[in-house]
């Protein structure tokens, strides 16, 4: 239009600047304003309110309000892309000050205006400002639309304040599938995933969206079977699944643990065409390293024509937690090496890996890399990574100078990691003290309960013992039960600590006699220094003998075919005879055994864990 000499007016200017509104384009933005006031049209209403819009979507929100302030005439629409460009660099208070602002104006504000900044509330999850907001419609009387309704629900089942969202839900007639997703998602948010199901199965018209929210809900809340049942019951009812629901439903197998099935998937992955998406890739590489398979993680990691940080993130993470320590850090200086640099999440996997192997200098050093290399700012995760290194190498005191001198409060997992520390060391006065902060954090954790009744328990203190047991009674407290699974024949089956619940449970425990018997040719005795409970020793030994993991090795040995490798799933962290006795039958029955458990992976072959026996 310039080169042609076509005469410019004030209406080309609100779609050029819209153009305009992103970082990328400021300058031509910048230059776009410039014309503007020479050709005299920068006070126009509709070329200033555009300025607003443009400034503020390229983040210069000092800008956008220099603009706002000059203008003489501003109309509803004005005041809501100030208001939204407020929200979108979070300056909540400069928000609630201009609508005071408005409310003192000619101008009314209209439900729009509150749905935009409750829609921003919902996607920071801010229920304080999300609550003044509310309050300022009851008291101005506005209007509550459908809009705006939904908008409230939103910003409550975002922020975790179910009870009012519910409130709210059960005044919508009718209820739309986006009002009802919003429900499902606030519910698995604060892991009541049973309101959400309920919510779920009282739908009648179900999106997609709604399904993924379902399944991802299961996943997140620790339960993948009923999130892949969700995936299956989808499929059946013709919904098909888009790159976010597979991203839950890998999520879900790689909490499941089972390798047959997670291969399954990732075929079903292939053969739907979402095998190239980089997403789906660092999912895989994550799925399959959960799933006990650093061959198969390693595979798809290999195979990506494109890496991110995530990527090579998620496979230092698997190295790592594989007890793989020298493959965790040659890959973190290959990344290094290809210019990607490492956010804080691949320092947690490299100090994790640092304090799975006892690498105290190597860990020091990636956490000062952190710092002065890469400017990133400690966060819990790390200091908790240093306190567990220093604790599990017997630099307690270490570990206590990092507890008292760091920037932020310590919390229930940095004295957890202190307390197991001092548990696996000895240290039971330090250890007492962690245990007495943890629970101040957390009155009713039952691992700090029951550390306490061991440590009493060790020193044949039984009347502290009976105290805190009786304490644990009253407020409903219990020890986490052991559970292991193992997969078989495209089934999970699970075994609890003296299980005898098993369709094959006297050939079990039949075989559970036989390995003990052929274990103790080879020097096994069963090690029941942690049963700290008043049994006698024989009843000590059938307690120890009797744990999840090795009811589930049992029905491994008695279901697979010899050389196959049996792979177990343990909650809870492996006993030291557990572990004994795994590495010991892996040698006598010829057999890789594989148990991942509450923190790490131990591959059992010939007699030797990957773990060095430092776990």
């Amino acid at each position: 239009m310039q080169n042609r000499g076509l005469p410019i007016d004030r209406f080309c200017f609100p779609p050029l600047l819209k153009a305009a509104s992103k970082a990328t384009a400021l300058s031509e933005g910048k230059m776009i304003h410039g014309l503007a006031a020479k050709l005299g049209y920068s006070s126009d209403p509709f070329v200033e309110t555009a300025l607003v819009g443009m400034y503020a979507s390229c983040g210069l929100i000092s800008e956008a309000r220099l603009v706002f302030d000059k203008m003489s005439h501003k109309d509803v629409i004005t005041w809501n892309i100030m208001i939204d460009g407020y929200c979108q660099s979070r300056l909540w208070d400069n928000v609630l000050f201009l609508l005071e602002e408005m409310k003192s104006s000619d101008t009314e504000p209209d439900g729009r205006i509150f749905t935009t900044i409750l829609s921003a509330c919902s996607r920071v999850g801010n229920l304080d400002i999300g609550k003044l907001v509310h309050g300022f419609i009851a008291e101005n009387n506005i209007l509550v639309d459908s809009h705006l309704q939904s908008a409230l629900l939103n910003m409550y089942a975002s922020s975790g304040a179910m009870d009012v969202a519910q409130s709210l839900y059960d005044k919508l007639t009718p209820k739309n599938v986006v009002n009802s997703t919003a429900m499902i998602c606030g519910y698995s948010k604060v892991g009541n995933v049973e309101a959400a199901r309920s919510v779920f199965d009282e739908m009648i018209d179900k999106d997609l969206v709604c399904w993924s929210a379902m399944i991802s809900g299961y996943a997140d809340s620790d339960k993948p079977q009923e999130a892949l049942k969700i995936f299956h019951d989808m499929q059946q009812h013709g919904i098909k699944p888009d790159q976010v629901t597979m991203l839950s439903v890998m999520s879900a197998y790689a909490r499941l643990g089972a390798l047959d099935q997670a291969k399954k998937i990732h075929q079903f992955v292939n053969d739907k065409g979402f095998g190239k998406a980089l997403p789906i890739n660092n999912a895989l590489i994550d799925m399959y390293a959960k799933c006990g398979s650093l061959e198969e993680a390693k595979r798809v990691f290999d195979r990506m024509h494109r890496k991110n940080v995530i990527s090579w993130t998620s496979m230092v993470s698997a190295f790592a937690v594989h007890g793989d320590v020298d493959n965790a850090l040659k890959h973190f200086q290959q990344m290094k090496y290809e210019n990607v640099e490492p956010n804080w999440v691949t320092f947690v996997g490299v100090l994790y890996a640092c304090s799975h192997a006892g690498l105290v200098e190597e860990g020091q050093k990636a956490f000062e890399s952190m710092v002065n290399e890469y400017g990133i700012t400690p966060r819990l995760e790390h200091y908790g990574c240093m306190v567990d290194l220093y604790g599990r190498a017997n630099h307690l005191t270490n570990a206590l100078e990092i507890v008292e001198t760091m920037p932020m409060a310590p919390n229930v997992v940095i004295w957890g990691s202190l307390m197991a520390a001092c548990r696996i060391h000895g240290e039971f006065e330090l250890g007492e003290f962690a245990a007495k902060r943890l629970l101040e954090l957390d009155p009713d954790h039952d691992g700090a309960h029951v550390f306490l009744s061991n440590i009493y328990a060790k020193e044949r203190r039984w009347e502290n013992v009976g105290v805190i047991r009786q304490h644990m009674k009253h407020k409903g407290i219990s020890k986490e039960r052991g559970c292991s699974m193992i997969e078989m024949d495209n089934e999970i089956h699970e075994f609890l600590t003296s299980d005898k619940n098993h369709k094959r449970t006297l050939e079990i425990y039949a075989k559970l006699d036989e390995v003990v018997d052929k274990l103790k040719q080879v020097g096994y005795r069963p090690n029941t220094t942690g049963v700290l409970v008043d049994l006698d020793e024989d009843e000590k030994r059938e307690v120890v003998l009797w744990h999840s993991e090795k009811l589930a090795l049992c029905y491994g040995l008695i279901s697979r075919e010899k050389q196959s490798c049996i792979r177990i799933i343990k909650n809870l962290r492996i006993c030291e005879d557990c572990h004994n006795f795994m590495k010991l039958a892996s040698k006598v029955f010829d057999r890789e055994i594989v148990i991942r458990d509450r923190t790490r992976f131990h591959h059992c072959r010939d007699g030797l864990c990957s773990c060095k026996d430092y776990w």
